[in-house]
């Protein structure tokens, strides 16, 4: 349920520090260092050749990738029920039902260009695992939430193809009237990448994308991420360009940051604000169906695909 915590984090990092116009990544680095960016093309390869990995354990080919984790919830809590949100990320979710073991037939997956993919589905018992499984959080003292009730229904969920409805289990909770979703679709269907281990005393390189455009046919991308509230013209603030390195199966976006140079020394204090910018650039074909992946972690974003 934990999505890109780190963002936040690299927004601050990237921000805090302002003089002569020289910005420094979390480990020190000047983002303008070249090395800095040799270590980000090298991230990149890496993440390709990871990428290519998952694909080949799933069969070789592109199918089904689901953006962030496949847990989900209907409703808002209610306002008695403000410990309901820690005890599913700590995954305590208990059945006070009987659960189904019986894998249902199978399900489809249906993007909105009209492009559909027949997937095998879990049961609901399998479901429910997932749910507690997902759980990343400790709080001992929250009451569990408990499961009456299940019906197979569809989610919508972002991939890298854009949004997409899928199967997913759809769970009634006592005392409340939120319930909990949980994709459906088989691990077999789908390509997991797993981003190396984080090292917090050595973290990667660079600047996060969030989500990317493009067309069905050009060749023209365009990515968000979080960056400097000002332009390089101002101080403390930055421009953006972007560089790709692709392979046949996925592109890794790298955003270069062109800070502000002015006549400021280096007690010149930036506020550590972040705001949503965008950077655009050409691939050497148009995305088709390969993912894009942010260049610290190597991990898959949303993809809209537009005309």
């Amino acid at each position: 349920m934990a999505r890109r915590w780190w963002m936040v984090a690299i927004a601050v990092l990237v921000l805090s520090g302002c003089g002569h116009g020289v910005i420094s990544d979390p480990i020190g680095v000047p983002i303008g260092d070249p090395q800095n960016l040799d270590r980000q093309r090298r991230q990149a390869r890496e993440a390709l050749a990871r990428y290519d990995e998952a694909l080949r354990d799933a069969g070789g080919r592109p199918r089904f990738i689901p953006i962030g984790e496949g847990t989900g919830q209907v409703g808002d809590w209610e306002q008695w029920n403000g410990q309901n949100k820690a005890a599913l990320g700590a995954g305590r979710v208990i059945v006070a039902t009987t659960l189904s073991s019986d894998t249902p037939p199978a399900g489809r997956v249906a993007w909105e260009n009209g492009t559909a993919l027949s997937v095998p589905v879990i049961s609901a018992q399998q479901a429910w695992t997932k749910i507690v499984s997902a759980g990343q959080n400790d709080c001992p003292e929250c009451v569990p939430l408990e499961i009456t009730g299940a019906r197979l229904s569809t989610a919508r969920i972002q991939t890298t193809r854009g949004p997409a409805t899928v199967p997913a289990w759809e769970f009634t909770l006592k005392d409340t009237a939120v319930r909990l979703t949980q994709v459906a679709v088989d691990g077999s269907a789908t390509v997991a990448v797993v981003p190396p281990p984080w090292d917090s005393n050595h973290p990667p390189d660079g600047l996060s994308v969030e989500s990317a455009t493009t067309t069905a046919s050009g060749t023209r991308l365009t990515v968000d991420f979080v960056g400097s509230p000002g332009p390089a013209s101002e101080p403390c603030g930055v421009d953006y360009t972007a560089e790709t390195v692709e392979s046949d199966n996925a592109v890794v976006v790298i955003v270069v940051q062109h800070p502000y140079a002015g006549p400021y020394g280096p007690n010149q204090g930036c506020a550590a604000i972040g705001k949503q910018r965008t950077a655009t650039v050409d691939l050497v074909r148009p995305l088709g169906e390969r993912a894009v992946l942010e260049v610290r972690q190597g991990l898959p974003v949303p993809v809209t695909v537009t005309g």
